[in-house]
């Protein structure tokens, strides 16, 4: 299948919501409904990473993650896309760069887990994402205690947003940030990796990617 770049048009509101989605699950949609509706996104993009080749575990081929993603999230408003690939870049701060110089005029927000933001700090080139885009957290089963203690959640408690403003985050200028609970779903990647090998599951993913993985 050819993968083509997805068309958002200037003004609109953009989720990213990036990881490996190796496997893709329910989870991954349950979240992209929530994201849709709490913060009223013309769209969501599930930015599906090439994946580091020298890594130990290297993901899956990227053509049979996408080929899972489209056909798991069938929802019109969903968009699968391999942009990163094809843009060349593998640091979150590089390809919110790059997607900012082609679709100008776009209001772009990343969406990701709270178990992300419990590790953001430790992203390359976090304080720069936190700088260039609103960012949408959404709860994940055990972790709120952890993420909103975390250093990106302290270092910058005066941006939060509240809930009840969510709508309002696409239009903010970053940094802005909320922190939204949502009915919890127990699937991950990683743990649907590890049933299959027979092994434990990774914790977290170490690779500057957002979501459940």
């Amino acid at each position: 299948m050819r993968w083509e770049d997805p068309y958002a048009a200037p003004g609109q509101v953009v989720g990213l919501f990036g990881g490996s989605f190796d496997p893709p699950h329910p989870g991954h949609l349950h979240l992209s409904r929530e994201a849709l509706k709490r913060l009223g996104l013309d769209q969501l993009w599930w930015l599906v990473s090439p994946g580091n080749p020298l890594k130990q575990h290297p993901p899956a081929p990227l053509a049979h993650r996408l080929a899972a993603a489209a056909a798991m999230a069938r929802h019109p408003r969903v968009k699968i896309t391999d942009i990163e690939a094809r843009l060349g870049t593998r640091a979150t701060a590089d390809t919110l760069a790059a997607l900012q110089q082609r679709y100008p005029g776009v209001r772009f927000v990343w969406v990701m887990g709270a178990d992300n933001l419990a590790g953001f700090h430790r992203w390359g080139r976090w304080r720069e994402i936190m700088a260039n885009v609103p960012v949408a957290v959404f709860a994940r089963p055990g972790q709120r205690v952890a993420a909103l203690s975390a250093r990106t959640a302290r270092q910058y408690a005066a941006y939060r947003l509240p809930a009840q403003a969510a709508r309002l985050l696409g239009r903010a200028d970053a940094p802005a940030w909320v922190y939204l609970d949502m009915p919890m779903r127990p699937e991950s990647s990683s743990a649907m990796r590890a049933r299959a090998a027979g092994t434990a599951p990774d914790k977290g993913n170490g690779a500057g990617k957002a979501g459940p993985q």
